[in-house]
């Protein structure tokens, strides 16, 4: 059930100074007024009290860790100079350490559909503050999906920008390789546009990076990925919601794709099963090793785990890191973006704590992964369950895919004609998204080594091709093994009706501006024209000078160049 304008339990006694606090955000008073104009002058923001406010205790949800800082974090300086207006610092999960909400002195943050179950973490306030329309936007931070899980428990939008886009310099550090500062919004659109304003290149932070960013949006026809056997823990709601999507996402154009799962919940897994941890503690080592009494449960542990490893171990789990991700980069060669249930379940406060470390986990599920192996990710609002709680899905792209993904997100979120956030207000139109473009392509059929699979096929992968059909010719080609070639070659040649047979082929998109220096590698006697297919259809695509099919062997029975290979028992 949703409550109008959110609960409002009472508050834990937050820091001091004569700032108003409530569980879910310390406001304060008066706001911080930004610059008079800007893009975004007239919101209304808050921040992750992980994030520093000159003048504003930073407190990271413990106590004995406050400290005032004497300037603001990058990020928040970026915003005020653009005109918006700080309201205040929101609750988290002490060190921005779980994904759930409830891991703080100053109160569990409730969801803003149903005070029972938590707000998801560890950016709870600053989910909870843009649901309920208190602020316009928020800044949470993201290493391990409290960017995203809150946004999806929720019914907002989860920005969670490729590393060192966002500077993080002010911001206490979680596990710092692979922090980023996330964005909260009830809008694609507005949360595209705080990004825009937010991120930039800041030398003084170690982890930030000049990144090249996608500019064209995905094609109108796209693959998205989909674990084979996705696991939503007994909650049969959250995956009837996931079913709908990948409905909605077959009406947008998309093709769902089964991946391998098993390397990304591999990965995922390294966070806290292995010496990764010990990044944990080194954020907050010289505060823990004299106060560790005054750090919650289990909180505690988790930091005090990150003692038990040698620098060797810290290598050793880095090298199988890199290793999961490449297997995992295969996954990018059948799709052009994956797409995941933000959080497989919706779970009590009280259930929560009475059993914090596997339904926290649990809550991960689908999140911990994408910063450990440099993805960028946006959580966007999907469907009301049926009980009335929120479902959100993920779309996770490679690293630079930001404002791809989000134009994609808008799109996805526009068609759910949700209401925004826990307001009830209705969606507005969408926005013209920065730096996106509709992208020009062009469709090339591969008869013989540029199949997917074969020596030649990175020739397409490399330059953004994607495959769109598995598909046959017109009954009207004769194909041939061109003698001397290595890898083998297939001659493709055009006969009269009646002379000629189907071949399969392979039909794939790429983008026009890399047609070129792709046609530029055919080698004589092959070359690029027109090709009949099956349907009716033309496509440009591979075919062979007849001049060249003196002593070449006429492989048309076998019906393709793959059955032909797989015939001798060889690979091309």
């Amino acid at each position: 059930m949703v409550h109008e304008g959110g609960p409002r339990p009472g508050a834990a006694n937050g820091p001091a100074g004569g700032l108003a606090a409530e569980a879910w955000i310390t406001r304060l008073d008066p706001p911080l007024h930004g610059a008079s104009s800007g893009p975004l002058a007239g919101l209304r923001f808050a921040a992750k009290d992980n994030i520093d406010v000159a003048g504003v205790p930073t407190t990271a949800a413990c106590p004995a860790f406050a400290r005032t800082p004497d300037v603001h974090a990058a990020v928040v300086r970026r915003l005020l100079d653009a005109g918006a207006s700080l309201l205040g610092k929101t609750n988290l999960d002490q060190f921005a350490c779980g994904l759930n909400g409830t891991r703080s002195p100053y109160g569990a943050v409730p969801n803003s559909f149903d005070a029972r179950c938590v707000s998801g973490g560890s950016s709870s306030g600053s989910a909870y503050v843009v649901a309920t329309g208190q602020a316009d936007f928020a800044l949470g931070t993201d290493t391990a999906g409290s960017g995203r899980v809150p946004a999806g428990l929720n019914n907002i939008v989860g920005i969670k920008p490729s590393r060192g886009l966002v500077s993080a310099r002010g911001v206490v550090p979680a596990a710092q390789s692979v922090d980023c500062v996330s964005i909260f919004a009830r809008t694609v659109g507005l949360a595209a546009r705080v990004l825009q304003t937010a991120m930039g290149f800041d030398a003084e932070d170690p982890y930030a990076r000049q990144l090249t960013l996608a500019t064209q949006a995905l094609p109108a026809r796209f693959r998205f990925g989909v674990a084979s056997a996705p696991r939503f823990f007994g909650d049969a709601l959250s995956a009837a919601a996931f079913e709908r999507a990948i409905e909605q996402m077959r009406a947008l154009g998309g093709a769902p794709v089964a991946i391998d799962y098993a390397p990304l919940a591999a990965a995922a897994a390294l966070l806290y099963d292995s010496a990764l941890v010990a990044e944990r503690y080194a954020a907050v080592r010289d505060f823990f090793d004299g106060h560790e009494a005054e750090v919650l449960e289990p909180v505690r542990s988790i930091l005090a785990q990150g003692r038990n490893y040698s620098a060797a171990d810290y290598v050793d789990a880095r090298t199988r890191l890199h290793a999961l991700g490449q297997r995992a980069g295969a996954m990018w060669r059948d799709i052009d973006v994956l797409l995941v249930p933000t959080a497989p379940t919706h779970c009590t406060i009280a259930a929560m704590q009475a059993d914090p470390v596997a339904l926290n986990r649990a809550l991960g599920e689908y999140t911990n992964f994408v910063n450990l192996l440099d993805y960028a990710a946006i959580s966007v609002p999907s469907s009301l369950r049926a009980d009335g709680l929120p479902f959100g899905i993920t779309l996770i792209g490679r690293s630079g895919s930001d404002f791809q993904l989000a134009e994609l997100g808008q799109r996805f979120h526009h068609a759910t004609g949700l209401a925004l956030g826990a307001t009830g207000e209705p969606m507005p139109a969408p926005e013209a998204l920065p730096v996106i473009a509709p992208v020009a392509t062009t469709r090339v059929a591969v008869v013989g080594a540029h199949l997917s699979g074969m020596p030649l096929n990175a020739q397409l992968t490399e330059r953004g091709a994607c495959l769109r059909a598995a598909t046959e010719t017109a009954p009207v080609y004769r194909l041939y093994a061109l003698p001397g070639t290595v890898p083998p070659k297939p001659g493709l040649v055009r006969v009269a009706p009646g002379e000629g047979a189907a071949i399969a082929v392979e039909v794939w998109e790429m983008p026009l501006a890399h047609y070129g220096g792709f046609v530029a590698l055919v080698p004589s006697p092959l070359g690029i024209g027109s090709i009949l297919l099956a349907d009716g259809s033309s496509v440009q695509g591979f075919l062979c000078e007849a001049a060249a099919l003196a002593g070449a062997a006429d492989i048309t029975h076998h019906g393709g160049w793959r059955a032909f290979i797989a015939s001798k028992g060889a690979i091309a």
